[in-house]
C-alpha cells in the first residue's frame, strides 16, 4: 500500500511538469516506515521518511518528515517547505510561506 502511494506521488509530479525529466530518484519501503527521495532536470526536489509509532496499539500511527523545493519557473526564485505530518496533522514550515500574528 505505501509504495503504491509513493508510487502515485511520483506519477503526479511527473505529470504536472511534463517538459522535466526525473534525474534521481532512491526509495526504500519497508513494514514500518519507508524513505524516498527524488530530483527533476528542472531542480525540483523531494524527500520523505515515515515511520510508524506505538505499532501494535490503538494509537498506532505514521509520522511522515520531508522536504520539497523547486524553482520558479518566472522569477529564479528558490522555495523550500519543510513538513511534519503526525497526530498533530499537516505543519508545513517555509520562508514563502504566511505567519499567524501572534495572539
Amino acid at each position: 500500500m505505501k509504495a503504491a502511494i509513493i508510487f502515485a506521488c511520483l506519477l503526479a509530479v511527473a505529470f504536472a511538469r511534463p517538459e522535466a525529466s526525473i534525474v534521481r530518484q532512491d526509495s526504500d519501503v519497508q513494514p514500518e516506515g519507508y524513505k524516498f527521495d527524488f530530483e527533476t532536470s528542472d531542480g525540483t526536489k523531494h524527500a520523505s521518511d515515515g515511520q510508524l509509532k506505538d505499532i501494535g496499539s490503538d494509537h498506532e500511527a505514521i509520522v511522515v518528515r520531508g522536504s520539497y523545493s523547486w524553482v520558479d519557473e518566472k522569477t529564479g526564485e528558490k522555495f523550500t517547505l519543510n513538513y511534519i505530518a503526525d497526530e498533530n496533522g499537516f505543519q508545513p514550515q517555509g520562508a514563502h510561506l504566511p505567519v499567524a500574528p501572534v495572539a
